[in-house]
């Protein structure tokens, strides 16, 4: 750990301690003193603030960068992992009884802070009121986070920008001109020398005569601008090394966009950053920029391995039969810049699970945007479609064409239970799925799915969020008893419904805040082959062993309702017990159930929302 107080004067101190949310209310003669009395430090990545079984007797306030806080029980073994990030502070809960802190705090990245001792964090708390009861709160929020009171994420305050071909120069101005509608309007420092000002955002150029602004001048620049919300630094990449670091070592997230085209120059670059500071790929996301015919990102593994997390999204209008997923990615950034992250959970029940694409169809036309979806069976397979930018209402139509009964299974009894085991037998719904995904990977879609399945090797399930997009499908609606398990890399795949048919879980697990479930099988009706609890002496017919299969699927389904679905903070359940679970061909008429359903919840689930973040779901 290395001690910088003596190359930051205190100007610099204050200004970066003003810019952190716990500081908002706390007195100017509060700040001034804890930059008088605190050590200003930087550590390098890898390096400990506080080990375990050290006695703690300082609190460390986290300026920049990362770090990661391990709590141990009485016997080493881990019992909580948190990341610290900028805003954060070290060492709260163990003032009281400092000699039973067992926990360790290791930089991730290079970080900055300040480092005070409790003793004399104790005597400014007992000066200054405001600063007691602004820790007390950060506190308080901790704990709330802790035991998932507190559903909020890291909301980024200064965000990067950088631009691999001028085509993405136009995001910058859009992404603040949105936050301008829900907060306080956030200033701009970069390259580009035609910026185009935009009322109430301030701006000011990085670079004089080719130049990078001295450390000085930046400073002064940013105690300017202490008393704003978000700060965007907008670059492109032909500045070295060097450059990026010094001005990106206090940004919290950074978008890396990239066209199909710039894939080998974006690789080139971010290889060299990741040399040079590892600690960054937590912060950094990829926004592939997919304009004209491209729907889907290239696949480039080396390249997803420099990133966190990536975005699709495209300047330009849907092709013919695809939706608005790619223009909605816009708002997906936006929902990370403001710490949400929205799941929809899509359960299974064959046919029925074509009323999810009405569901999924009205979430986007009331801006319900939704950032990650998981599905089991006729979930996975709406959802896939759906995820992959294929318009709702065309893929309804899409099912009920390609699932039509030919006229030799509309003679036989039971003929579109017959009709299943044939394209199962016969392995036709790869080819059917591959005439809309082709050869894409879960990966490459604009919407990030993830498809359950379950390993009948392990006895479990198992979650799909990379890899080949039918393979995916074809797994999670693989029944069994009308088609063998899928045999691949020493697993034995059959359909996901068996152990969790509503993955709401999944998407908690994922780092959704906010899950919507839609189930098709939370209603049974109560009748099977003409049998009625209610009728002891009705006639019925013998069923056949397909249809005592498809009743099973059904009922299990049923009662595993509850399993994955719990985490789900709303369920949306289209009562679609009229259709039979083989009637593909009646797939706009549930999908008009679930839309009407939907509908219906709208409201309640804005209002959910709000609870959220009310600004950026307004309830007028």
């Amino acid at each position: 750990m290395t001690e910088i107080s003596e190359q930051a004067d205190h100007d610099y101190k204050v200004t970066h301690l003003k810019r952190l949310s716990w500081s908002k209310g706390v007195s100017d003669a509060a700040i001034q003193e804890i930059a008088n009395v605190g050590e200003y430090v930087q550590v390098q990545d890898g390096e400990f603030v506080h080990r375990a079984e050290d006695k703690l007797t300082e609190v460390f306030f986290v300026i920049s960068g990362r770090l990661r806080a391990t709590a141990l029980d009485l016997f080493g073994k881990q019992v909580l992992v948190r990341p610290l990030l900028r805003g954060a502070v070290f060492g709260l809960f163990s003032i009281a009884q400092p000699e039973q802190a067992n926990t360790s705090l290791v930089a991730t990245e290079p970080s900055t802070g300040i480092r005070l001792g409790i003793k004399e964090l104790l005597a400014l708390m007992s000066q200054h009121p405001d600063l007691q009861m602004s820790l007390y709160r950060l506190a308080a929020n901790i704990v709330r986070q802790i035991v998932m009171v507190d559903r909020s994420k890291e909301k980024p305050s200064v965000v990067g920008v950088v631009h691999q071909s001028p085509a993405s120069r136009p995001l910058t101005p859009r992404l603040v001109k949105r936050l301008m509608d829900i907060e306080n309007p956030p200033c701009v420092a970069g390259d580009d020398p035609n910026w185009q000002q935009i009322e109430g955002i301030p701006y000011r150029l990085l670079f004089e005569n080719g130049k990078i602004l001295d450390s000085q001048q930046r400073r002064a620049q940013l105690k300017e601008w202490a008393d704003h919300g978000r700060v965007f630094i907008d670059l492109d990449t032909n500045h070295d090394l060097a450059e990026f670091v010094q001005l990106f070592s206090f940004v919290d997230t950074i978008l890396w966009c990239v066209r199909p085209q710039d894939t080998d120059a974006a690789k080139q670059k971010l290889s060299l950053l990741q040399n040079k500071v590892p600690g960054w790929h937590d912060k950094i996301c990829l926004v592939w920029l997919l304009d004209g015919e491209e729907n889907v990102s290239p696949l480039d593994h080396e390249l997803s391995s420099f990133v966190d997390r990536d975005f699709k999204i495209s300047f330009s209008e849907p092709k013919q039969n695809y939706g608005r997923q790619l223009k909605a990615g816009f708002e997906r950034i936006i929902h990370h810049l403001r710490g949400i992250q929205i799941g929809l959970a899509l359960g299974g029940g064959a046919a029925r699970g074509m009323a999810h694409l009405g569901v999924l169809s009205v979430l986007e036309e009331n801006g319900i945007y939704v950032d990650m979806i998981a599905g089991t069976s006729a979930g996975a397979m709406a959802g896939t479609l759906y995820a992959s930018g294929m318009d709702a209402e065309h893929t309804v139509q899409c099912f009920k064409n390609d699932l039509t009964l030919p006229w030799p299974f509309r003679m036989l009894p039971g003929g579109a239970y017959w009709y299943l085991v044939y394209k199962y037998r016969r392995g036709q719904f790869d080819s059917m799925l591959r005439k809309y995904l082709a050869d894409c990977h879960l990966e490459q879609l604009p919407i990030p799915m993830l498809t359950v399945t379950v390993d009948l090797v392990r006895g479990g399930p198992v979650v799909r969020h990379m890899g080949d997009a039918t393979h995916g499908i074809l797994e999670s609606i693989n029944l069994p008893g009308l088609s063998a398990p899928i045999i691949r890399n020493g697993e034995a795949l059959v359909d996901g419904g068996l152990v969790n048919n509503i993955p709401a879980d999944v998407l908690v697990s994922k780092g959704c805040n906010f899950v919507i479930a839609s189930s098709v099988t939370a209603q049974l009706e109560r009748e099977f082959v003409g049998i009625r609890a209610d009728q002891e002496f009705a006639k019925h017919k013998n069923p056949s062993l397909l249809k005592v299969i498809m009743r099973g699927y059904l009922v299990q389904s049923f009662n595993m309702n509850s399993v994955g679905v719990q985490p789900a903070d709303f369920v949306i359940e289209p009562d679609v017990t009229a259709f039979d679970l083989a009637e593909f061909s009646r797939a706009d008429e549930m999908a008009k159930i679930g839309e009407q359903v939907t509908l219906d919840a709208v409201t309640s689930i804005k209002q959910q929302l709000a609870k959220l973040d009310k600004d950026l779901f307004p309830l007028n």
